[in-house]
């Protein structure tokens, strides 16, 4: 038996967001070989976005360790000679904060043992797919989270060509839960709410409108709003419109509410989960819980809605309102990593057997070799490593946060203020700037 598969593992994550760090630390889970005597190391990344004490509880994934840092602060944890290195490190990053990191560890790996370094997404990939993909390239393993996926991933790096090898199908590692087994008492509805989609107050007081009008036209079910943040608090997109403000003088029914907590909880008590393009939409069609992707705002890659185009989940809040169930065609979530049958719990088999490979490789791993470099990428990649106080090569610019010492108590308070300030100015103050550019 290979000596990975029976030693002691440690792994890190690194991760920039309450939901990223959701996705890093599974996937770490799903990673380890079973039987594994497994320690986890958690490391927040600090930004607009680094995830307050209330998001990490209600995410619920525990680590060995858990600690904020900067980038800079990272890296120098990663080089420390005095600590025995880690076997795998999982990047759940925004794509800049991969390609940076990747470039910051190749400087401070230039010589000796190094993990196995992991990426991937969170969730669907609707959006700047080929510039998401090249800011990962570079890692050992770059997860696919469906076969679809993983098509599109290795087409990509192979039209620009990069090596393409890295690409690795899996799942999403936050699948799981009971099927359904039909209908509560009361039926429930749940609107899945995104931070970002849509991002008009128009159009999230008209989807907040139906959902309330909905609630109306049915008092015998109980209709849930499901919110990701409460006001303040950052994910991995920025929150303008919270919803929780948005329904304030609105005067809802009595079997609307606002709910929190994990999604998971959520959808067992879940007869129709309504969204725009959550990735709660496939949480739910893996559990066989009817599901509804909206068609109202139309169906557009701005919103992400037309990854769902064959899947039998499109339709509009005038049909739900009508009665109409959506019928799923079960080829579309087999392609898409779930509902596939008896096939979930092995979709992580080929990641472990490739990092098992090269855990137990003889001598060092070679130097990661990210395809963004300042000779392929001379006007883009320093900008992207500047960000994050890094020079071209890689090494940490003069001047960069401190990186040896925990911050004192007085810079704390400052650093907490100053976040406020920022979550203030994007939820309160920017709103009524870009109004007033409209008249």
């Amino acid at each position: 038996m290979p000596a990975s598969a029976t030693k002691s593992l440690r792994i890190a994550v690194l991760a920039d967001s309450d939901t990223r760090w959701k996705w890093g630390a599974l996937t770490a889970q799903r990673l380890t070989p079973t039987g594994a005597d497994v320690r986890l190391d958690g490391y927040l990344l600090r930004g607009r976005a680094t995830p307050t004490a209330r998001q990490l509880r209600e995410v619920g994934v525990r680590a060995d360790s858990l600690s904020e840092v900067t980038g800079v602060q990272f890296l120098r944890a990663m080089s420390d000679s005095d600590e025995e290195p880690y076997d795998i490190l999982v990047l759940a990053l925004v794509g800049g904060g991969v390609q940076a990191m990747l470039h910051g560890l190749r400087n401070a790996w230039a010589s000796g043992r190094r993990p196995v370094v992991v990426t991937g997404y969170v969730g669907v990939v609707y959006e700047k797919l080929a510039d998401g993909l090249l800011l990962r390239h570079g890692a050992d393993l770059v997860l696919a989270n469906s076969a679809h996926d993983a098509d599109r991933f290795r087409a990509v790096y192979e039209g620009v060509g990069a090596d393409a090898s890295a690409v690795t199908e899996v799942a999403l590692p936050f699948l799981g839960g009971e099927p359904y087994a039909g209908e509560h008492d009361p039926y429930t509805v749940v609107f899945a709410a995104q931070p970002s989609v849509p991002d008009s107050r128009r159009d999230r007081t008209y989807l907040l409108n139906r959902l309330i009008e909905h609630a109306r036209r049915h008092p015998e079910r109980e209709v849930l709003l499901k919110l990701r943040s409460k006001p303040g608090e950052h994910t991995t997109h920025i929150e303008e419109l919270p919803y929780q403000k948005l329904v304030q003088g609105m005067a809802p029914p009595a079997n609307f509410r606002l709910v929190y907590g994990h999604m998971g909880e959520v959808l067992d008590r879940t007869d129709l989960l309504v969204t725009i393009s959550s990735t709660a939409a496939l949480e739910a069609l893996h559990r066989r819980i009817p599901t509804v992707v909206l068609t109202d705002l139309g169906v557009r890659e701005v919103l992400g809605n037309h990854h769902f185009t064959g899947s039998g989940c499109l339709a509009s809040w005038d049909q739900l309102d009508a009665g109409h169930r959506p019928a799923v065609d079960p080829r579309w979530p087999a392609r898409q990593g779930v509902s596939a049958e008896g096939s979930y719990e092995t979709a992580f088999d080929t990641a472990r057997e490739r990092i098992t490979k090269l855990l137990d490789r003889p001598g060092a791993l070679p130097p990661l070799n990210p395809y963004y470099t300042p000779e392929t990428a001379p006007g883009y990649l320093p900008g992207i490593l500047a960000r994050h106080h890094l020079g071209p090569d890689g090494a940490p610019l003069p001047g960069a946060p401190a990186a040896d010492k925990e911050p004192g108590p007085v810079r704390q308070i400052v650093r907490r203020a100053a976040r406020g300030a920022y979550r203030h100015g994007v939820q309160r103050v920017a709103p009524v700037i870009r109004r007033m550019g409209d008249l």
